[in-house]
């Protein structure tokens, strides 16, 4: 796929490059008539243990680098199809949660799961594009709301030399929100690298970091010139909301 700058949320800007069609524009575009997918992601949530806020954000951000990586998703692989029409469409991501034998019926579709090491440790898993009106049963009956998740602690300052996804310090957003952001972001970085940087960080396990900076910070990070989601407005926040700064080393000017 070309490179991309903008992104609508639910659909993932970067400022450059928002063409009439663009997939991350929040006006309606002629993407709108194709057929829709969403890319699934379903969250562990035991009610004994739940994941820290931000390894769940930094879990599903990576789940996110891993299927579009992933050797199924491209070329002739048997997700790629999927992939392709997911992507001429709106990009759109939706977060749902799964305890015990939800978690286990999930985790026998095909799909990906990635893990944090962390003692919070964070579980997402990642399934193939379904169209929007077509979701599996094992996935439909889960919960999309519940994702409301804290962190135990203040997350520590990110390594500045690992890319980082700055999350809008002026939106209030649930857990399963903010994780569908941060793979929009994710996502946008991804799609502005090289095939080298691409690669470097791939073989690095796609390091990571998804912090808040302060309002100051933040404004310079929309006008920096790096890659900017801006939300669709199909749920919790208005359309148009700049949620998320993709600042990768690599792309950072």
């Amino acid at each position: 796929m070309s490179s991309h700058s903008t992104a609508d949320a639910d659909s993932p800007e970067r400022t450059s490059s928002t063409g009439a069609d663009s997939p991350f524009r929040h006006e309606r575009t002629e993407r709108d008539a194709a057929p829709q997918y969403v890319l699934p992601l379903v969250v562990r949530i035991e009610k004994a243990a739940p994941p820290a806020r931000t390894d769940a954000l930094e879990t599903a951000a990576r789940a996110v680098l891993v299927m579009l990586s992933d050797e199924r998703s491209l070329g002739e692989g048997e997700w790629a199809e999927a992939m392709r029409d997911w992507q001429d469409a709106r990009i759109r991501k939706v977060v749902r949660r799964a305890r015990g034998a939800e978690w286990r019926r999930a985790s026998e579709l095909p799909g990906l799961t990635v893990t944090t090491d962390a003692a919070t440790a964070a579980e997402v898993r990642v399934f193939p594009p379904v169209p929007l009106d077509g979701w599996p049963k094992e996935l439909a009956k889960l919960q999309v709301s519940g994702t409301d998740l804290d962190d135990p602690a203040e997350p520590s300052a990110p390594d500045p030399a690992h890319p980082v996804l700055w999350l809008s310090p002026d939106l209030e957003m649930s857990a399963g929100k903010a994780m569908a952001q941060a793979g929009h972001g994710a996502q946008l970085a991804w799609w502005e690298l090289s095939e080298t940087d691409r690669k470097a960080w791939r073989e690095a396990g796609f390091p990571l970091a998804v912090r808040t900076p302060d309002a100051r910070r933040w404004q310079q990070l929309t006008v920096s010139g790096l890659p900017v989601v801006r939300d669709a407005g199909f749920t919790e926040i208005a359309p148009g909301s700049c949620t998320v700064v993709a600042d990768h080393p690599a792309l950072r000017r």
